[in-house]
């Protein structure tokens, strides 16, 4: 089971720490966001968004081979990603760059999720 919980994590991992590239420029950000940016305010807030998705992602990462960081890294994806969904869902209307961020946290809820399981089994049958 550990082999597919590290299998959940390193997807997990890769949706979380792929937002890290808005790091390099405000046109990342744009084109992953389809949102223009028009102030040099709004550009540091979003890389700085970005290099937390960074941290984010390299933690679940590394957590998909020490387990004793696991919980920790699902707890706090599932924050993240969940978080971002019940945002999205607050408001009416989004562009389709929104969207497509939206269906991958939902591939990664479901990931993580399976994690979630699999870890609650595994700690069950030691």
């Amino acid at each position: 089971m550990s082999k597919a919980i590290t299998c959940c994590l390193l997807i997990v991992g890769l949706i979380n720490f792929v937002p890290v590239l808005g790091v390099l420029s405000a046109q990342h950000l744009q084109e992953a966001y389809g949102v223009v940016l028009s102030s040099n305010d709004l550009i540091i807030l979003m890389r700085h968004r970005a290099l937390l998705f960074g941290i984010l992602g390299g933690f679940i990462l590394f957590s998909a081979f020490n387990k004793s960081y696991q919980v920790v890294a699902m707890i706090l994806a599932g924050i993240s990603m969940i978080g971002f969904a019940v945002l999205v869902h607050g408001v009416n209307g989004f562009n389709a760059s929104i969207h497509k961020v939206l269906l991958a946290d939902y591939v990664g809820i479901a990931f993580l999720g399976l994690a979630l399981g699999l870890t609650y089994f595994d700690t069950r049958n030691t």
